[in-house]
């Protein structure tokens, strides 16, 4: 009760002093004014303070990672305070590409072949200057897999890298194929479900750098992607351990939630047409396999997968590759420690998906599952530029896993 009044008493004054500085000064003139001003911000502090700032919810599959977790990745289990003027889920996920800082980044690229003749985009931060681990090949490495349309240039793939570059770690992007501005050699792109692209670079990082500590962090569909592959290889992989952020867990609940209105609105027609607009670049290369006009017309990533994706990979229905794709199917496989960060109102991911009970059954799955934060939202503090409650899950996690390689690869 004390240090919730003394948050209620900080957060009130906070509020205060931004709104003397936004609230014309006339309004203050007033007793009145200032009265009915504090008086709002008081039962405000304590409505955020009581419903919206909340310790996430912490699920796993034994006691060792959940005392593994409190000891070295204590930030899943303190208070998530969100920003108080954008705690709500759809709005977090709108802001955050446009309020988050881009540190530059300088990547050293490099194309892969793939056994079919196509080419895979990766894209390097070798962090030479690494002061804390200066010999190159046993410097931890980070295979970093972005969403659904998303490269090495996403806001919350170069806050990875940051901090990892603070950490002394390198870290790799895994570019899905046709997304980076490569040219598409086969008709293929990419899809949730098959993980033979993943599994090439995985094991192409592995062998350049076979002594070096190795992890994978993936964002929404590129943890889904990763997760299906944990679960069809259990302990059979080079990674020590994975983090995953907003992850879609079953594809048809998420495909329900972004075809209602709103969301429809918002979020799935965008993302239709970027995708639309990425296979229009390779136009020349699918259209010897697809009618692309009807592709064309799709207005829904459901559409879209029914009469692209799904073909592509020989499904012989969307429901067949919808099922393929669902991570929540593959849980009760996987075999190295797997953090997986989520919010409740995430209209990618509902919050009645995640598979809680499946979780419980896999001693190498924690869930942390905050109530707000939307999809790869999780913006905290008053001006959310620098850093994110993912961001600081995301430093902690891999800083315990390659600090502690012992005690994890040990559970």
């Amino acid at each position: 009760m004390r240090l919730l009044e003394t948050d209620l008493q900080v957060l009130t004054r906070e509020l205060s002093l931004y709104l003397e500085i936004q609230v014309p000064a006339g309004l203050f003139g007033s007793g009145v004014g200032l009265s009915l001003v504090l008086g709002f911000s008081a039962a405000f502090a304590c409505y955020y303070l009581s419903s919206i700032a909340k310790k996430p919810q912490l699920v796993t599959g034994s006691e060792s990672f959940s005392r593994f977790l409190q000891e070295h990745c204590p930030v899943v289990t303190e208070t998530y305070y969100p920003t108080v003027w954008c705690w709500e889920g759809r709005v977090q996920t709108l802001l955050r590409p446009f309020i988050t800082s881009r540190s530059p980044v300088q990547y050293r690229n490099e194309l892969i072949k793939t056994p079919d003749g196509g080419q895979i985009s990766l894209d390097w931060f070798d962090n030479n200057d690494s002061i804390c681990f200066p010999d190159a090949s046993t410097r931890p490495t980070i295979l970093l897999l972005p969403g659904l349309t998303g490269t090495s240039k996403e806001s919350y793939i170069l806050h990875m890298i940051q901090q990892s570059e603070m950490l002394g770690y390198r870290c790799v992007v895994f570019n899905n194929r046709g997304t980076a501005g490569e040219t598409l050699l086969t008709p293929r792109t990419y899809c949730a479900a098959n993980t033979e692209d993943l599994e090439a670079v995985i094991h192409h990082i592995h062998n350049m750098h076979a002594s070096a500590p190795f992890m994978a962090a993936g964002v929404s569909m590129g943890g889904m992607l990763l997760l299906n592959y944990l679960g069809q290889t259990g302990r059979e992989t080079p990674l020590m351990a994975a983090a995953i952020f907003s992850a879609g867990w079953n594809v048809f609940e998420s495909a329900e939630s972004l075809e209602k209105p709103l969301n429809w609105l918002l979020f799935n027609y965008y993302l239709t047409t970027c995708l639309q607009s990425s296979i229009s670049r390779h136009r020349q290369t699918l259209e010897k396999l697809f009618d692309l006009n009807l592709v064309m017309k799709a207005k829904t990533i459901r559409e879209f997968d029914k009469q692209f994706t799904s073909v592509m990979f020989g499904y012989r229905t969307l429901d067949d590759y919808y099922v393929d794709a669902s991570p929540c199917r593959k849980l009760k496989s996987i075999g190295i420690p797997v953090l997986c960060l989520n919010s409740l109102d995430d209209v990618f991911s509902p919050g009645h998906a995640i598979p809680i009970e499946t979780a419980k059954q896999n001693p190498n799955v924690a869930l942390v599952l905050t109530s707000c934060g939307g999809h790869i939202g999780f913006l905290e503090g008053m001006w959310p530029r620098k850093c994110t409650y993912m961001d600081r899950v995301f430093k902690q996690f891999v800083q315990a896993v390659f600090e502690h390689e012992n005690q994890i690869c040990s559970m």
